[in-house]
């Protein structure tokens, strides 16, 4: 996973928390989270990669609408991007983390927020 950008990695993160997503429910949900629009442009070219790196697969429900599932790759590296960052940010059980409000001083660090540095 250290070769994909923010962008597909959060991408990545929406397709395993969902079941068979199509491209404008990841496009909404990524919308939301980034609080601007995702051009069709950018989110395309990006799944068709994840699918490339094997490990999203893209499925079809009719002729214009496509879903898209985590392979066991894909798990594995969530799985692995998850315990890196778990020795690095310490995650409390509500789901926060000490880079949630916490300041280095306190324990806290930089927060992984959305990351822009993808094509």
């Amino acid at each position: 996973m250290h070769d994909l950008t923010g962008f597909q990695r959060d991408l990545l993160y929406v397709i395993a928390g969902s079941e068979e997503p199509h491209g404008l429910a990841l496009k909404d949900e990524l919308e939301e989270y980034y609080e601007s629009e995702i051009h069709h442009g950018r989110l395309y070219p990006n799944l068709d990669t994840l699918v490339e790196k094997g490990l999203i697969e893209k499925g079809q429900v009719d002729r214009r609408t496509n879903y898209y599932t985590l392979t066991r790759r894909g798990d594995r590296e969530i799985d692995a991007r998850t315990d890196w960052k778990s020795a690095y940010v310490e995650i409390d059980p509500d789901g926060g983390s000490a880079a949630d409000g916490g300041s280095a001083a306190d324990g806290g660090s930089a927060a992984d927020g959305p990351e822009s540095s993808e094509p």
